[in-house]
């Protein structure tokens, strides 16, 4: 996002007149779509109608999963929006929608990981807490509640104002890529908001999770078998690339950038439109996580995935055990 002034500044300039980088991130998203909607279509099926009981990292995946889908079924938006010359043509409510979809994906995503780390951090570091799982599960929805009405709450500002901006000598009207400065009222409010963004929604949150999912390793080096922790550290790994490959640059750019932009006059507009476009990535590997997360998520995908297989194997045990049946009565006879 960038501020507008009298004139434009270079930068968004050069990136709302970037055909090249419009297709690629374009691509991109069109990817990302098809991942997400075969993905998460699947795995919300199975954590709904084929996972039991609704433990509270159920709960947890299938309120990231929403998220996720919410996010693909937006992205069609943004790459007709881009495609068309970043022209938005659907009106500013329209605009606003994608937004909040965009921004409550990454930090719903990040907050649910955030839970999904304390809730395993509790049941293997702390086991006898919380050991009522009616409380625990009635927490986890709460906690969901509660997630979204703090970043909704943090996001206000996008929900009350216009987020479109026409720009006359491109003949374009953007959405969300030029922000007016009087959505909030001084630079003061500005690195506020920010700030909340970053800080409270990604950073704060980030390192919980490292700290819940360092104890949980540490707790598994000394009590588990090998093959738990080593589902353990792929969970860690799998949570810890998300972060650093589809949440991290982008609100690190988001900082970097809102600090130069109100500042200094500078901006880093490509670079952070760059990131966004990469912090979408994240909807095609939560399903990774629910994997390595849910032993009963990964028991029900491993049987949809290796239901001929098993059939064949017990139709070959059928097989022996017929021609078993009929050595031993031709012994007999």
């Amino acid at each position: 996002m960038s501020w507008n002034s009298s004139k434009l500044d270079n930068a968004t300039l050069s990136m709302l007149q970037n055909v090249n980088v419009s297709i690629a991130m374009s691509v991109i998203y069109v990817i990302v779509t098809f991942i997400n909607i075969v993905g998460n279509g699947l795995s919300l099926w199975l954590l709904l109608f084929r996972t039991s009981p609704k433990t509270p990292s159920i709960i947890f995946m299938i309120n990231l999963t929403f998220t996720d889908l919410a996010i693909g079924t937006a992205l069609p938006f943004q790459i007709a929006y881009q495609l068309h010359g970043y022209h938005w043509v659907l009106g500013p409510n329209m605009c606003s929608v994608l937004t909040l979809v965009f921004y409550t994906n990454m930090y719903c995503s990040i907050l649910t990981m955030m839970a999904i780390s304390i809730d395993r951090y509790l049941g293997i570091v702390r086991p006898m807490l919380f050991r009522e799982t009616r409380e625990r599960k009635s927490i986890a929805v709460i906690s969901c509640l509660l997630m979204w009405g703090l970043v909704l709450s943090v996001l206000y500002p996008l929900m009350t104002t216009d987020l479109t901006f026409a720009i006359p000598e491109l003949r374009i009207t953007t959405c969300f890529d030029v922000l007016k400065k009087d959505m909030l009222p001084n630079k003061m409010a500005w690195a506020t908001f920010v700030f909340s963004m970053v800080f409270v929604l990604f950073l704060f949150p980030f390192c919980v999770t490292i700290f819940c999912y360092v104890s949980v390793i540490r707790k598994l080096a000394r009590d588990s078998k090998n093959a738990q922790k080593a589902r353990a550290i792929r969970l860690a790994f799998m949570v810890l690339l998300v972060f650093t490959l589809c949440f991290a640059p982008n609100n690190i750019l988001l900082f970097a950038h809102t600090v130069l932009k109100l500042f200094h006059g500078k901006s880093l507009y490509m670079a952070y439109k760059l990131s966004l476009c990469c912090s979408c990535l994240n909807s095609c590997l939560d399903p990774f996580i629910y994997y390595f997360a849910s032993k009963e998520f990964r028991q029900k995908l491993r049987q949809i995935m290796n239901l001929h297989s098993l059939s064949s194997a017990d139709s070959m045990k059928m097989e022996c055990k017929e021609n078993l049946y009929s050595a031993s009565e031709a012994v007999r006879g």
